[in-house]
């Protein structure tokens, strides 16, 4: 009889130790129980990284000077590698910009028609020439050139002929060429510009236009198609049509007196005065100019020269946050 009064005390604290053990091993208030009876050991404190050094961001040509004067309607300065505009003298005024509207019709034709399309000349393209007194590429009627061959036409000498070839043929009519090439001022976002011809004789201001700004955003997207770059620095193109000889000579003279420059497009009629359009290449750095309503080729020409050489010497400085 004693021995089963011992024995019962002994199975009832065995069957509290199978409860308890579980609930101490296996659950939070076991273990808040067990980290409270147990001694207290110290957590060591990690030691700080050394934060990254903040990059120095990469220098940029910084205008800190006054940019030279420049007598023009209007002036504009884009470096094209960041972006960046260096000067600007009524580049967001909307103006006339004469032949240099050909940098859109160029574009348009790149980057729409097949470059071997044969392209006819047509008697309204000779009669811009000898009525409307535009510039020539000495075509004819009855001629056929390559697109891609009258596209030196159209940007060297600058020919209207080949202007209105090429809106002909690639818009069936040049007012369907011409909303071409205002639909595709708003897919680059120049909200300033239109255009109501293809080669920019024109004196109603009205519905032909464009600012100097637009002119600097609508090359630099240009001079990325590697067929454009190439047409506008070449001096001189030889085309050969049946017995002819033509030889295109480029109008822009700053390729053959600035060393380094890569074009663009120039441009005069009277309302319009003397445009120019150009790019230029110096250790490493590109830059893009406009200059619109000059008073002469031969002023166009050395401002355009004067803003080039004042770009480039700008020093090179972390950009300003």
């Amino acid at each position: 009889m004693r021995r089963r009064i011992i024995a019962f005390p002994l199975i009832i604290v065995a069957l509290c130790l199978l409860v308890i053990t579980p609930v101490l091993a296996f659950t939070p208030l076991g273990g808040t129980i067990l980290h409270t009876g147990s001694v207290a050991h110290s957590t060591p404190t990690a030691i700080p990284s050394t934060p990254p050094p903040i990059p120095t961001p990469f220098p940029v040509l910084t205008p800190i000077k006054n940019p030279p004067h420049i007598d023009a309607g209007a002036v504009y300065l884009l470096d094209a590698d960041t972006d960046n505009v260096l000067d600007e003298q009524n580049g967001e005024k909307p103006m006339l910009m004469a032949s240099t509207t050909k940098i859109m019709t160029a574009l348009i034709a790149i980057q729409t028609a097949n470059l071997n399309r044969p392209i006819p000349i047509h008697q309204d393209a000779i009669d811009r020439v000898i009525l409307d007194d535009g510039s020539s590429a000495g075509l004819m009627v009855g001629d056929v050139v390559p697109l891609k061959d009258l596209l030196y036409a159209l940007m060297l000498p600058s020919g209207n002929d080949a202007a209105y070839a090429i809106a002909d043929e690639l818009g069936g009519t040049r007012e369907n060429f011409v909303a071409r090439m205002n639909l595709f001022t708003y897919h680059l976002h120049l909200f300033q510009t239109h255009f109501n011809s293809p080669d920019g004789l024109t004196a109603k201001e009205q519905t032909h236009y464009t600012t100097a700004h637009d002119l600097a955003q609508l090359s630099h997207y240009a001079l990325q198609i590697p067929l454009f770059a190439h047409i506008v620095e070449t001096q001189t193109y030889t085309e050969h049509i049946g017995e002819r000889t033509l030889i295109w000579n480029n109008t822009n003279t700053l390729l053959s007196t600035y060393k380094g420059a890569t074009g663009i497009k120039t441009g005069h009629t009277f309302a319009a005065g003397y445009c120019l359009v150009f790019a230029a290449t110096h250790a490493g750095h590109h830059l893009i100019g406009v200059i619109l309503n000059s008073s002469s080729s031969t002023q166009r020409d050395a401002d355009a020269a004067t803003l080039l050489n004042w770009g480039f010497s700008l020093p090179l400085l972390p950009p300003q946050p």
